[in-house]
């Protein structure tokens, strides 16, 4: 491995952070560890990962809460944040995709799991970062700024989590083109990133609140579609 990426995890049980950095550190990969939700902020801010993995159920604030924190913070915006979690449960996996999450890597952890899941997601956003061409967009009243992360609707900046940005990214680069659900997963996760069937539809509901119902429509069946009147 030609750069050491730099990773943060934080979990509340010490034996499965000295596992996680055992077989992390023989991949030359850099771990930074934090055992509670203010630790893993601290540690974040001081180091700047470039992957944060985060146990959901921690002492002091648990890894949804952490994550919405990090998520607000510019330093972060792009960030690639995952969730450590025992649970299987729907609700918990929209909050985590809510706050703006990346993926999850189920316990118990198996070593081989992890590294793959870990090298996906970053290959993934080196070759994201990777993409410069035409870096602003501008179709009717919405202007998409990829270098700075950034939409605007008639002239009003509008945030919006990263996962978020990489949808209306995606669509809005051939407005009226029908997406179908697996040609989004594949763009914005990546073929080897598995997540719920649900993480689309929740990405969607969010951007939707926050642009307006009437740009993103639902072609039955098929997938969606960007559409400016």
């Amino acid at each position: 491995m030609d750069t050491q990426h730099k990773i943060l995890i934080a979990d509340d049980d010490e034996d499965i952070l000295e596992f996680i950095r055992y077989n992390l550190e023989k991949e030359n990969y850099k771990v930074i560890t934090a055992m509670d939700g203010k630790g893993a902020i601290e540690q974040a801010e001081r180091e700047n990962p470039d992957l944060i993995i985060l146990d959901i159920m921690m002492p002091e604030m648990d890894g949804v809460e952490v994550c919405r924190y990090l998520r607000s913070q510019p330093t972060f915006a792009n960030t690639i944040i995952a969730f450590l979690t025992a649970r299987s449960e729907d609700f918990t996996q929209i909050a985590a995709l809510d706050v703006g999450g990346d993926d999850f890597i189920k316990k118990p952890i198996r070593p081989g799991v992890l590294l793959s899941r870990i090298k996906a997601l970053l290959r993934r956003n080196s070759r994201q970062a990777d993409e410069a061409a035409d870096n602003i967009i501008k179709v009717g009243n919405l202007l998409l700024d990829r270098e700075k992360v950034m939409i605007q609707k008639d002239g009003m900046t509008i945030n919006l989590a990263k996962k978020e940005f990489e949808l209306i990214s995606l669509l809005i680069t051939r407005p009226g083109k029908v997406y179908t659900r697996e040609e989004i997963f594949k763009k914005i996760w990546g073929s080897d990133v598995i997540v719920g069937n649900r993480t689309i539809d929740v990405h969607i509901r969010k951007l939707r609140e926050k642009l307006g119902d009437e740009y993103i429509k639902t072609v039955k069946g098929v997938g969606y579609k960007l559409e400016i009147k």
